[in-house]
């Protein structure tokens, strides 16, 4: 045991546009990059905080980025029930300094996507308008959607569509279609006359 101590652990809650889904925000850096875990298996694979959230029979969904987890929960659940327990498991773990996510992550999500197609190569024009529709969304969509506890990442550009991925918060929240239609869609499209329209997939 060291005998230096450490800042307390502050947390606090917040709510997210999604009802289902809750922002528990620390104090301290949890991880730099964002990960979205919808299904257990690739919280045990890769986050140990996730899995042992995943043992509690109300938790759909673990969102982890910079300083704060995003929790979904199960639809037959109220919050007022679950709040103080998430809260506290939260705390005492962030406190004990235990593992977030172990090294190697966001490299094996990359390769992840390069799989899928995420980052197929575009060229000419083309190429050069996925860097500015990527740009735009994280200079301004990341942002304000990081602030509800979501995430928002470009997957393709394709026929004048463009396709993101909506994680966290932001999946299945019944507000993000809105955000989609009238926020991104709109101001990608007066930015980039290109773009005709913007669809989602969740993350």
């Amino acid at each position: 045991m060291s005998s230096t101590t450490s800042n307390p652990v502050m947390l606090y809650t917040e709510q997210t546009p999604n009802p289902e889904s809750l922002k528990f925000v620390t104090n301290k850096m949890l991880y730099r990059g964002t990960a979205d875990f919808r299904e257990r298996p690739l919280a045990e694979e890769w986050s140990p905080l996730a899995t042992a959230l995943f043992d509690f029979p109300y938790v759909k969904g673990v969102y982890i980025c910079n300083n704060f987890v995003t929790i979904t929960k199960e639809l037959n659940y109220k919050w007022e029930d679950l709040m103080m327990k998430l809260k506290e498991y939260i705390k005492g773990y962030v406190e004990e300094d235990k593992e977030i996510l172990k090294e190697g992550f966001a490299e094996a999500m990359a390769e992840k996507e390069k799989e899928e197609g995420v980052g197929y190569e575009y060229t000419g024009d083309e190429a050069e308008l996925v860097i500015k529709i990527k740009d735009l969304i994280d200079t301004y969509v990341k942002p304000a959607v990081e602030v509800d506890g979501g995430n928002i990442e470009f997957k393709s550009f394709k026929d004048g569509i463009v396709t993101v991925i909506l994680q966290g918060s932001c999946s299945g929240c019944p507000s993000s279609t809105v955000t989609l239609k009238s926020g991104i869609e709109g101001m990608l499209r007066r930015m980039v006359p290109e773009v005709k329209e913007v669809v989602s997939e969740m993350g």
